[in-house]
């Protein structure tokens, strides 16, 4: 338990933004299954626009640290290619 007055303060911020993060997190994995849908139906518009939508979303979430740079930067490089192979393969 905390002690002190700006103790107690840490914990309501730290709460607040517990919520706020998990949100975020929340909002790039929907973004995410947008895509990894689209591929598995095949439908390679669709995987085109949800990829396109995913990319600001992820680059915002390192930018707030919710994921760190490099996995977001993972994330969208396999993502691009996941969607650029459905048009070769084509």
């Amino acid at each position: 338990m905390a002690h002190s007055k700006q103790a107690r303060k840490r914990l309501r911020q730290a709460e607040r933004r517990t919520i706020v993060n998990r949100n975020r997190r929340s909002r790039v994995r929907t973004f995410v299954r947008k895509v990894e849908d689209a591929l598995a139906a095949g439908d390679r518009d669709a995987a085109l626009v949800a990829l396109k939508a995913v990319e600001p979303v992820l680059s915002r979430s390192s930018q707030l640290g919710i994921l760190k740079p490099n996995t977001a930067a993972r994330r969208i490089s396999r993502l691009t290619r996941l969607v650029g192979a459905m048009g070769a393969a084509e």
